[in-house]
Parts: structure tokens; C-alpha cells; sequence
């Protein structure tokens, strides 16, 4: 005879964020590379954003594309 089951228990776990979850205030997955910019009003992935805007690839040239 095979018997199984499966726990309901508390949820235990390990508490660790469901993968995907790590979405900030304005919607953008961290996780996939995206991040707020103010200009554009979306969620960006920098490289992207500095490849079609003609900037260098860098966190500092990122944010002073992007700050408001």
C-alpha cells in the first residue's frame, strides 16, 4: 500500500519572497533588470534605455538620464 499526503501546516517555509514578487512602488521587477525612470514615466532596463538614447551604460550616466 502507497500512501501519500501533502502538509497544509502553518506555511512554514522558509519565508523567502515568492520568486517574481520583488516589485517596487511603481510596478518594476528588480529581478528582470527593470527600474523606475521619472523621464520616460515607466519601468526601464538601463541597458536598453542607454543603448536607444545614446547614453553610456552606467549606473551614474542611468540616473542622470532619468532623475525628474
Amino acid at each position: 500500500m502507497l500512501v501519500s499526503a501533502c502538509s497544509g501546516g502553518d506555511g512554514g517555509g522558509t519565508g523567502s519572497p515568492a520568486v517574481g514578487s520583488d516589485v517596487d512602488e511603481h510596478g518594476c521587477k528588480a529581478s528582470a533588470g527593470y527600474s523606475w525612470c521619472a523621464k520616460t514615466q515607466q519601468c526601464e532596463r538601463p541597458w536598453e534605455l542607454a543603448k536607444q538614447q545614446g547614453f553610456e551604460n552606467s549606473e551614474a550616466a542611468y540616473k542622470a538620464f532619468c532623475e525628474e
